[in-house]
């Protein structure tokens, strides 16, 4: 597909895991995807260079670890702080997250989400499979708008924060979640996942994690809300 005339630049984070995934699906609804592995790559003197960013899947660990040895964890933080809408996918996950239980050695979120995730929490590679999700506010190609997705060493959201709401669950599991919108209708339990479906057109935040691979089953769902989002803050 041609590129769309002002379309957002989403800056896919190109450390380890599934970049090439995430940027053909962004090209593919005709937005600019860049691969982002160096400081100025985020924002400059001019400003953000990135109107979006997605932090693929992969190893947690690993790409926590690159965060620090390249220098990029304090530019990543600064662009998503800024208000950089931001798609974290299974890996990209628990790196959005305040909390980790049982992390590797000096692995830390980058607090973005206000919940605690538990890596590898569906099972090992063997136990990978594919599924359709109800993820609030999200319409996928999938039957009865569910957002098709592959868990694949999949974490699982263990408690939800004030901060941040449940948006998907799987056999009464969390595996999605979106930052807290200050301008919503509060909610009587900011944990559990609202009742509306895939056809509440209530808008997600500025950071969501979600632990499928929705770019593996070839569901642009929620890639298409998240230019939506960016379009809506330039």
């Amino acid at each position: 597909m041609s590129r769309l005339p002002g379309a957002p630049t989403v800056g896919v984070l190109a450390l380890q895991g599934g970049v090439a995934e995430h940027i053909a699906m962004v090209e593919a609804l005709g937005a600019r995807a860049v691969a982002v592995r160096e400081p100025d790559q985020f924002a400059g003197s001019d400003g953000s260079r990135v109107d979006a960013l997605i932090l693929p899947g992969g190893e947690s660990s690993a790409i926590s670890r690159l965060l620090d040895v390249l220098d990029l964890r304090e530019p990543l933080r600064s662009a998503i702080g800024s208000g950089v809408p931001t798609l974290g996918t299974c890996a990209g996950l628990i790196l959005l997250a305040a909390r980790i239980h049982d992390p590797a050695p000096g692995q830390r979120g980058l607090g973005f989400l206000d919940v605690e995730v538990g890596r590898n929490a569906f099972g090992s590679q063997l136990a990978s499979a594919e599924g359709g999700f109800a993820v609030d506010g999200v319409r996928g190609s999938g039957p009865g708008g569910l957002v098709r997705g592959a868990l694949i060493r999949a974490p699982e959201v263990r408690a939800v924060g004030p901060g941040a709401r449940a948006i998907a669950t799987s056999g009464g599991r969390i595996v999605a979640v979106t930052s807290a919108d200050p301008d919503a209708d509060a909610r009587s339990d900011p944990g559990a996942p609202a009742e509306a479906g895939p056809d509440s057109g209530r808008p997600l935040g500025t950071a969501t994690g979600v632990a499928f691979h929705p770019e593996l089953s070839g569901d642009p769902a929620l890639h298409r809300a998240l230019l939506a989002r960016a379009a809506g803050t330039r």
